[in-house]
């Protein structure tokens, strides 16, 4: 089956689950630093909590900038930062 092929519904249930993977990836390669993935793809864990943010806010719903790096980081930004990130 091509991608082609899917219903609007199927895409986007595909494209959240691709998302959900991505971000269990990164909550278990803490190793990975933000700087690493800004240098060599152009965005880090910040930039998926403030894309989760606006596409809230563009569905009207309020959620704030530590609820969303929380739900990125797996934990609230200040803990993660104090437990991986690299000086």
């Amino acid at each position: 089956m091509s991608l082609d092929n899917i219903t609007p519904a199927q895409q986007e249930a595909l494209e959240a689950a691709a998302f959900r993977r991505l971000v269990a990836h990164l909550q278990a390669h803490t190793e990975v630093q933000n700087i690493d993935l800004m240098n060599l793809a152009g965005f880090c864990r910040n930039c998926l909590s403030k894309w989760l943010r606006a596409e809230a806010e563009a569905q009207g719903l309020d959620v704030s900038d530590a609820a969303a790096r929380q739900h990125v980081y797996g934990m609230p930004y200040e803990d993660w930062k104090a437990r991986h990130q690299k000086p």
